[in-house]
């Protein structure tokens, strides 16, 4: 119940709107079936002939009478039949209303979680982001929020079979309420007895859910690495742990399937049994009259049936509840994480970055401790340092991606804390050492899609990044699609249309994370020549070993220990190994 109340809460009026459309096509229907009564007298007395005797009607069949009468209706065969038409096609033009609001709002509301799971991760800090599998994310976003929606169609559709069982209850009620009563004895017996099938399809909804996270994690691992599990004849070991994951996700659907078959079967055989039992009792020991009984027993099969597709519907719900709350706790999760972006100063940097007495640990371990730095505006600034000295845990805190410990960061004298972060961001060009291309054309790898940018102003990057006299020479020039993560190009023409990426929209400050080091030679000499223009323009702040890039850097600095020196300008020739 907890869920149906969040689910039908995200969109309360929709819903509203649904269960009020549900309420008129019940009554609709249960008007149609109240005509069968004097539908029945009617069609026995004609069948008798004239002045043949007729049994009087009932309190129920009366009711009907006199409200036929009171509408101006004359209770014949044909107008009797025409109301059960009648009640049967505003059921159904209804229903039609109440399954066309469902499934647009289940739509709406996987949208909804994807989109809200997306912003909340992309709006996350850094630090919670990289503690975040991206087989996780990719689950949320498409089988848990595809559950989540269809756990709403499931709640709406019960709701549809409760109301529906709820009118054929008044009817029978209206009828005889001592067989209604002992009617709804039985009908709850079969429920409470077959429940514990939900638990069972609950648990295995459970366990589906565990075991498609961790087999979505393992397999985006997995597809990042077949290149190299390839290359060493190792792909069978990914083989069987996915095989393991793949089985025990197949052992979880399996309980799912025979836990809801078995309902099915159980409860519709059990109904069956109830149904055919009171028809007997009501005829041979109670001297019912068939008519009568003929009524009750479709009014009550009907009820029965709708109670039982309730539960089963219900089943279904279960199945898909944990997949709802894993979710939401993710978006929860990520949303409690978001990174404060601030309102503060809006940069410029006319004068430079400088790092004052800065101190920063990750996991417990002392990165940097007192480190002072200064990158001055239309420079280039060098990097270097053994692995693990910091390298890039200074341009993450450059970028504004992590904050320090203690000590600060300013530009141009203002602090970074005092900045308006996505403003500052705005202005940076960003090249990671792993790059990574989407799965589009040219054109769209350098703008991302940006609609404030023209095919010119990609074209000015890949000009700037050395790399357009390639990409004019494709098939379909800035359209020819690159494949996936860039696989159609080679490891320096994908590192060039990144760097084009990181200079479309012309950065005050151009950050290098060992950009050159896929390039051969003479693209890397291309590259510095062009970084050597571009310097006078933009502050250029790169992590390198190449001895080309160290060359032509205005400063170095050597980190190591987590200390910073900064190179004579004679020394900044020199092979870093």
């Amino acid at each position: 119940m907890r869920l149906m109340l969040a689910l039908f809460h995200k969109h309360r009026w929709r819903t509203i709107t649904m269960l009020l459309a549900l309420l008129l096509s019940g009554l609709a229907e249960g008007a149609g079936i109240s005509a069968l009564l004097p539908l029945l007298n009617v069609a026995i007395a004609a069948d008798r002939g004239a002045g043949a005797a007729v049994t009087p009607p009932g309190q129920f069949e009366q009711i009907v009478i006199d409200l036929l009468a009171y509408l101006g209706i004359a209770p014949t065969i044909g107008s009797l039949l025409l109301i059960i038409v009648a009640g049967v096609a505003l059921k159904s033009v209804l229903l039609l209303v109440v399954l066309r609001q469902v499934g647009y709002t289940a739509a709406q509301l996987g949208t909804e979680l994807r989109l809200d799971l997306l912003r909340a991760i992309l709006r996350s800090r850094w630090e919670y982001f990289l503690h975040q599998p991206i087989g996780k994310l990719t689950n949320g976003l498409a089988t848990e929020a595809q559950r989540s929606s269809d756990s709403y169609v499931y709640g709406a559709t019960a709701a549809t079979f409760m109301i529906n069982a709820l009118i054929y209850g008044a009817i029978a009620v209206a009828i005889s309420w001592q067989a209604t009563l002992l009617s709804l004895i039985a009908g709850m017996l079969v429920i409470g007895a077959s429940h514990f099938l939900v638990r069972a399809t609950r648990r295995a909804g459970r366990r589906q859910t565990l075991l498609l996270s961790s087999l979505m994690a393992r397999l985006t691992d997995t597809l990042q690495s077949v290149k190299p599990l390839k290359a060493m004849a190792r792909e069978h070991l990914a083989d069987t742990v996915l095989a393991g994951e793949t089985y025990r996700l197949n052992r979880a659907l399996e309980r799912q399937v025979f836990s809801s078959a078995l309902l099915n079967s159980v409860q519709d055989l059990l109904f069956a049994l109830f149904i055919a039992l009171g028809m007997y009792i009501a005829l041979v020991t109670f001297n019912v009259e068939l008519k009568t009984v003929l009524v009750l027993a479709i009014t009550l099969g009907r009820g029965f049936g709708s109670l039982g597709k309730v539960q089963k519907q219900y089943q279904k719900l279960a199945q898909g509840e944990s997949a709802y709350w894993s979710l939401q706790g993710s978006i929860d999760a990520a949303t409690a994480a978001a990174e404060h972006l601030g309102d503060g100063r809006a940069p410029s940097l006319e004068q430079g970055i400088r790092v004052e007495h800065l101190s920063f640990s990750y996991d417990q371990r002392q990165v940097f401790e007192d480190l002072s730095l200064e990158f001055p505006a239309r420079t280039l600034t060098a990097l270097i340092g053994p692995s693990g000295a910091g390298k890039t845990t200074i341009i993450d805190l450059a970028i504004g991606l992590v904050r320090p410990s203690a000590g600060e960061i300013f530009v141009d004298g203002i602090a970074m804390g005092e900045l308006d972060l996505r403003a500052w961001r705005s202005l940076i060009g960003y090249v990671p050492q792993d790059t990574v291309l989407l799965h589009d054309s040219v054109l769209h790898n350098v703008t991302l899609g940006d609609t404030a940018l023209t095919p010119a102003d990609a074209e000015n990057a890949l000009r700037a990044a050395g790399i357009w006299d390639f990409v004019a020479a494709l098939p379909e020039g800035m359209n020819t699609l690159v494949g996936e993560r860039g696989g159609k190009l080679s490891g320096g023409q994908r590192q060039r249309v990144a760097i084009a990426r990181a200079l479309v929209n012309k950065p005050r400050l151009l950050i290098l994370d060992e950009a050159t080091s896929a390039l051969d030679p003479v693209s890397e000499r291309e590259i510095c020549q062009t970084l050597v223009g571009l310097k006078n323009d933009l502050t250029i702040l790169a992590i390198s070993h190449d001895s080309a890039l160290v060359d032509i850097a205005d400063r170095v600095y050597e980190l190591a220990r987590g200390q910073a020196r900064l190179l004579e300008p004679q020394r900044s020739t020199v092979q870093i190994k």
